[in-house]
């Protein structure tokens, strides 16, 4: 799934669909809000400044409006892929939930803690 840093002066989706179009070369016009994601457990140690980051991600829904799907230096393939071959695709479990709670719920994800 497409994904990067917010850049300073950039709404966050406007950041959604700028990623999408580098790293995809789709253009989308977000439709809403599948979820804020996050894991307490997860975290990335940057080793080379010592930095301990918990990281999070906003999951857009979006339409295709224009572009061609291409591969970019940030991706190796990019394809359209049919729901019913979503199961039978290698990914990580953070991703799966991400794309199953896209496919099979109306409202919006959010973390336990937060409820």
């Amino acid at each position: 799934m497409p994904g990067g840093a917010h850049d300073p002066g950039e709404s966050l989706s406007r950041t959604a669909v700028r990623e999408t179009q580098e790293e995809t070369g789709v253009d989308i016009h977000v439709t809403g809000i599948v979820g804020i994601f996050t894991d307490p457990t997860h975290v990335i140690h940057y080793t080379s400044n010592d930095e301990v980051r918990q990281e999070f991600t906003v999951v857009y829904r979006g339409e295709a409006v224009g572009g061609e799907p291409t591969p970019s230096s940030e991706s190796t393939r990019v394809e359209w892929v049919p729901v019913d071959q979503i199961a039978t695709l290698a990914m990580d479990p953070s991703q799966r939930k991400r794309i199953d709670w896209a496919l099979n719920e109306s409202e919006p994800y959010i973390d336990p803690d937060a409820r």
